[in-house]
């Protein structure tokens, strides 16, 4: 499958949180730093995500906000 999205990084998932209709994806990206995403539990399902499964993780936004104190 060919895609648009040009941010695309290899991972490896840490860890699957499920609350009631989301489920937080912890993924340790090639390299060591790690990106959290919320996505519905269905996708985690039908995606077959379990620690341990590789990803490739897809950035695609419009906008990135940083802040400091």
């Amino acid at each position: 499958m060919r895609l648009s999205t040009r941010n695309q990084l290899d991972g490896t998932v840490l860890s699957v949180t499920r609350g009631e209709a989301m489920a937080v994806v912890r993924v340790r990206l090639t390299g060591g730093d790690e990106v959290t995403s919320s996505i519905t539990r269905d996708a985690v399902d039908d995606l077959g995500l379990v620690e341990g499964v590789a990803v490739k993780v897809l950035i695609k936004s419009t906008e990135v906000t940083l802040g400091v104190d």
